[in-house]
């Protein structure tokens, strides 16, 4: 019997219309468009708007998805959603997007590993796959970052946006599909990356409402060490562990968190920029939606047999990377 690998069978992004430039925020914060792009390498990023939360990114995504496939939504097995802004604390964002969608025979739940998300959650997706007691299975990476973001904190509002997308898992007796992960994670980086208030720690009250406790806090400085070595480091060992060389290794799908990040990534590996996926000058960090957007964007570019390394790392700190090969052509 053939080994059952999970290949990504489709993809599809979602991105609001409404953008934000540089110059916008110009009016806004004490910044300049050369600033944040020397820096972030960032030029605009899309705002989802008021009374929009998270599952109308995912929902948007699945059903351009679910309609791509000429695939049912009753066929679904399973939905996984990595985000960190979730439409509330509970019920978890991939039972409302499934439910807004029609996939009423699959069961669902959340990821929150921040950027990393959707390489947690798609690691785990493919184990459902692997065993052979699932068919079809969605992975949503989505995040309405605006939502928790402050727009008087010039250290995390250039930064973020909003957007993400979702994949198609089914199964593969070819030996394409996802090959490897390494996923790590550091609860110890929580003090320089967190949302403070909101959790049990820190319910909602008028103090943490005034002292701005809900918005994302970053310690920009080391936030990045760390990003720039582990995301590195992971990168790296996943090409060692499959003996994957610059040469073999067709495309780099890295988080789109910072411009000098990715390219400090692709160094480690010797990639050159060509074959390195970089969205972030139009839709900013998505947190868990970068990866899934990277490969729509990308999808018409792959071919089937491509091999292909995601990496990401986020707050937690959370990081890793995956190896998979492409199972189709687009």
């Amino acid at each position: 019997m053939k080994k059952i690998t999970a290949a990504i069978t489709g993809v599809q992004g979602y991105v609001p219309d409404n953008v934000l430039t540089n110059k916008d925020l110009e009016k806004m914060i004490d910044t300049t468009d050369e600033w944040i792009v020397s820096r972030t390498g960032i030029h605009e990023r899309r705002m989802l708007g008021d009374g929009n939360p998270t599952s109308d990114i995912g929902v948007a995504a699945v059903n351009k998805l679910l309609a791509k496939k000429g695939i049912s939504p009753e066929e679904i097995d399973l939905v996984i959603c990595a985000t960190v802004t979730p439409d509330h604390p509970f019920p978890a964002t991939a039972n409302i997007i499934s439910d807004k969608t029609g996939m009423k025979n699959a069961w669902s739940f959340d990821v929150n590993a921040a950027c990393s998300g959707f390489i947690y959650a798609l690691t785990t997706g493919s184990q459902f796959i692997e065993t052979g007691k699932y068919k079809k299975v969605i992975v949503i990476g989505a995040d309405k970052m605006s939502s928790i973001i402050d727009y008087e904190d010039r250290a995390t509002c250039v930064i973020f946006g909003d957007g993400g997308g979702a994949v198609l898992l089914e199964p593969n007796e070819e030996g394409y599909g996802i090959v490897d992960s390494v996923l790590k994670s550091d609860g110890e980086g929580r003090k320089y990356l967190v949302q403070p208030a909101g959790g049990s720690k820190l319910p909602a009250s008028h103090k943490t409402v005034d002292e701005r406790l809900h918005y994302v806090y970053q310690e920009g400085k080391a936030v990045f060490k760390f990003a720039v070595t582990n995301m590195a480091d992971v990168s790296a060992e996943i090409m060692e562990r499959n003996n994957l060389t610059a040469e073999t290794v067709d495309w780099l799908v890295p988080h789109q968190a910072n411009l000098r990040i990715i390219d400090a990534t692709a160094n480690r590996m010797g990639l050159p920029k060509e074959k390195v996926m970089i969205n972030i000058q139009k839709y900013g960090n998505t947190t868990a939606g970068t990866l899934p957007l990277c490969l729509w964007d990308w999808e018409k570019k792959l071919k089937k047999g491509d091999n292909i390394v995601l990496s990401a790392f986020g707050g937690g700190f959370t990081w890793g990377a995956i190896y998979l090969r492409w199972a189709y052509n687009s």
